[in-house]
């Protein structure tokens, strides 16, 4: 397992964190027994990154991970999780709430990071005056340390690290094979500003594992097969060909402290913690795929 720093924060990270929405059930069922021995095999095998949000699940996903790692696995995590949700208002009131409830669910005194969760829902000022002061509170508090973004919305990301309030942010689908648009302005400008980047979705919420998402619209799943075939010089097997490369694309960037796995099962667990041992695309392979794909968003960038 490899290791880096989460940014200014100081933390020490594996760059393979495990990703909540599947202990949560949310893409097929998942038993809690099964979700705990996931947790503890991604911990002994090195992952000390996990995140997840209260609407992974409806709350299951977070009570899942709590009861996991009650005891000394608490201190053996970095913990992120994030504040409100879908239909939810982003309030100032709401989000000491929500993060409260987190915390319940978790069954731990802090969260290490605690992230505004797709901030495209609500308007710039109502982040900025009512969810990140709520926040700000918080962490005065001692509930958590340190404060975090999500969106797939990169203008929008790059308007909140020139805000600098924030210690992380987190996209999905804007670093993978098929769509590196966050590669050109977003990783720099978070670089420079001493910024955590977590990259999570790295197979295109299902698409580079050839299993894509039943919703994604057919126009995306289409241009992305079109895509995907321009890489079969990456396949290494068949079935499932991509994963590996897909994997080994976002660990090795050096700008992204934190790939996150979705793993479904104790296999795929196993099998994506393999691949992080250092080893990226060869420099050819990864020219390659840069200049095919150069500027050429897959997902609509609004």
């Amino acid at each position: 397992m490899e290791y880096t720093t989460l940014g200014r924060t100081g933390l020490r990270v594996s760059k393979l964190g495990l990703g909540g929405a599947p202990l949560g059930g949310v893409f097929g069922p998942a038993d809690v027994q099964s979700v705990e021995k996931m947790i503890h095999e991604a911990i002994d095998g090195g992952i000390n990154f996990i995140d997840t949000a209260p609407s992974y699940g409806r709350g299951e996903s977070e009570r899942r991970i709590g009861l996991a790692l009650s005891g000394v696995r608490r201190k053996q995590v970095v913990l992120a999780s994030k504040a409100v949700g879908p239909g939810e208002s982003f309030d100032y009131a709401t989000t000491i709430r929500s993060v409260e409830a987190s915390l319940e669910r978790l069954r731990t005194d802090w969260i290490d990071l605690l992230q505004i969760h797709d901030a495209e829902q609500v308007p710039y000022e109502t982040i900025v005056n009512e969810t990140l002061p709520a926040l700000e509170k918080l962490r005065k508090d001692g509930k958590i340390r340190y404060i975090g973004i999500t969106t797939r919305i990169l203008p929008l990301l790059m308007r909140f690290v020139r805000l600098n309030r924030f210690d992380s942010i987190q996209f999905y689908t804007r670093y993978m094979l098929i769509d590196h648009t966050a590669k050109d302005e977003l990783i720099p400008l978070a670089a420079e500003a001493g910024i955590g980047v977590i990259n999570g979705s790295v197979l295109g919420l299902g698409l580079l594992a050839d299993t894509p998402a039943s919703f994604l619209r057919p126009g995306i799943v289409e241009e992305a097969a079109q895509r995907m075939e321009q890489l079969q010089f990456l396949r290494k097997t068949e079935p499932h060909g991509l994963v590996e490369p897909a994997m080994r694309f976002s660990l090795s960037q050096q700008a992204i402290h934190v790939t996150l796995t979705g793993a479904t099962s104790s296999e795929v667990l196993r099998a994506n913690m393999a691949i992080c041992d250092g080893r990226g695309l060869a420099a050819e392979e990864l020219n390659r795929v840069y200049a095919l794909f150069q500027g050429k968003s897959l997902f609509p960038v609004e």
